[in-house]
């Protein structure tokens, strides 16, 4: 019963009569109290967001290319390694395999760290992205007079006019274009340092 109440009153508030909440504005806003976007919309559609994203494959495909480029050196060097062990004495060779096993490990490390880093950076491009376009959605917060603005995925059940996903993303392109800009990223070469907040 308390969910069926919380149920109508949700859509009751959702529905927004003519003439009361959904009022038109010259600036392409609705009235209302509850405004609705969808940011992974934004972040996927937006020319800022496309960006990062593009950013974040042309480093993970560096890195991709990196590791490969290791791993064959890696491969050679086992086997003119491998090469010696007929004509080098045994305390020599021992010496130079547990060398090369050392590198290989040190190397493995280096490429984990440098994964998790990526992964790391993945994961804040969301509020990064948020914390650059606030400014906009803020606007249009004010400009709708409304009270709260909810992320669509964790609504339930809401009318299209009160969404206004496509209209941050035209506004976020207008105000932001393709968004900040960064330093160069690291190489996979080197060690990366965090991408700056913005």
């Amino acid at each position: 019963m308390r969910y069926a109440l919380a149920l109508a009153a949700l859509v009751a508030v959702l529905a927004l009569a003519p003439g009361g909440l959904l009022r038109a504005q010259q600036m392409g806003v609705i009235q209302s109290d509850v405004l609705v976007i969808d940011p992974e919309r934004m972040l996927i559609e937006s020319d800022y967001g496309k960006r990062l994203q593009a950013e974040l494959q042309a480093e993970r495909e560096r890195l991709i290319a990196h590791n490969e480029r290791v791993a064959a050196e890696l491969e050679a060097e086992e086997q003119a390694l491998t090469g010696l062990r007929a004509t080098t004495p045994a305390s020599e060779f021992r010496a130079l395999a547990d060398s090369f096993d050392q590198k290989v490990e040190e190397l493995r490390l280096e490429s984990e760290r440098k994964s998790r880093e990526l992964e790391r950076r993945r994961d804040m491009v969301p509020a990064q992205f948020m914390r650059v376009v606030q400014p906009v959605l803020n606007e249009l917060l004010r400009e709708a007079n409304a009270m709260v603005m909810i992320d669509a995925r964790a609504v339930m059940l809401h009318t299209g006019a009160a969404d206004v996903t496509d209209l941050a993303i035209a506004r976020v392109n207008e105000r932001i274009g393709s968004g900040p800009k960064v330093p160069p990223k690291a190489t996979p070469d080197t060690d990366p340092e965090p991408a700056p907040v913005e």
